[in-house]
């Protein structure tokens, strides 16, 4: 099993640190964003790390980027460990903690709003449902069910907090705080982009529940940054275990989730720091499922997967 990876340290500045993410300035206006093994359920940073799943998220980004590339502009410079490292030659001596997790990415100035697409009622848009029959405020029809599929997909924006949960806020809400013509740009982009997504997956037996993207502004156009259609910022589901009206088992780190609510059902966590030591079947079952999601998107293993290079026009 390849030596996980928790935290970096590279000889650039740290622009920061997030649950999962560093996030260094190379010059240029550029960054550079290392996915580390870091793994957080509850806005709680756990221990240890899960192994691989940095790659995962770093390389299925730069996988998906390659098949929306036609419907926004976005950050990516490269993902390729040796033409980042031809770019920014000071990086070679720390290849080792970056290589095949990060990506070399335009500077953008991040637009505050989550953009959230649901095409099924899952988590926390199903309880807002099921306690007041709307989603961030605004009613939805009677009668659906949990987990149900919603037609069409639903554009669900939320703040976005730098700790703690992300609070969804309604579509006018977002119109005020940005404007008419750029919240309608976002919202139109962001349902293309889960449109995408939702029949690339359907390919491969795979049911995208829901998504959340972010937007930057670079060059005085809105273009999409960070993470893409990954099992931290999507839920994805298998299509051949579907079944509206109940929770579904989700590929992700489904497997952390279910330790912790153990846990604290039992009475031996209450959701707040410090977490518990996870144990290492936890561990290797979550390693296990991020390659699976990854095996059956892209239909290739992560150690035999080559990204394609973004083209310089349209990225």
């Amino acid at each position: 099993m390849t030596q996980p990876i928790a935290s970096t340290s590279l000889q650039f500045p740290l622009v920061a640190r997030g649950k999962v993410r560093d996030i260094y300035d190379v010059g240029e206006d550029r960054l550079l964003l290392v996915a580390t093994d870091r793994i957080s359920a509850f806005d709680v940073v756990l221990s240890p790390p899960i192994p691989r799943k940095g790659e995962v998220l770093t390389q299925i980004t730069a996988w998906w980027l390659d098949r929306v590339r036609d419907l926004t502009p976005n950050h990516l410079i490269s993902a390729n460990a040796d033409r980042i490292a031809a770019l920014v030659p000071e990086l070679a001596a720390s290849r080792d903690q970056w290589a095949r997790r990060a990506m070399l990415v335009r500077r953008a100035k991040t637009i505050p709003v989550e953009c959230v697409v649901r095409g099924y009622l899952s988590g926390s848009a199903w309880r807002e449902y099921r306690e007041s029959g709307t989603l961030a405020g605004e009613k939805l029809p009677n009668g659906l069910k949990e987990s149900g599929r919603l037609d069409p997909p639903i554009f669900s924006p939320a703040t976005k907090a730098e700790e703690g949960h992300d609070e969804n806020i309604t579509f006018a809400t977002m119109r005020e705080q940005l404007g008419a013509e750029a919240a309608d740009h976002l919202r139109d982009v962001s349902l293309a982009l889960y449109s995408r997504g939702r029949d690339v997956a359907a390919e491969t037996g795979i049911i995208l529940a829901d998504t959340k993207f972010e937007f930057g502004m670079h060059e005085g156009r809105p273009i999409l940054i960070d993470e893409v259609l990954t099992p931290d910022s999507s839920r994805f589901w298998p299509a051949d275990s579907y079944e509206a009206g109940r929770a579904q088992p989700s590929l992700d780190k489904q497997p952390v989730r279910d330790y912790l609510e153990g846990l604290t059902r039992e009475g031996r966590w209450d959701k707040t720091p410090p977490a518990p030591e996870l144990p290492q079947s936890v561990v290797d079952a979550t390693t296990d499922r991020y390659l699976q999601i990854f095996r059956l998107l892209t239909g290739s293993h992560l150690d035999a997967f080559q990204v394609a290079e973004p083209d310089a026009s349209t990225a």
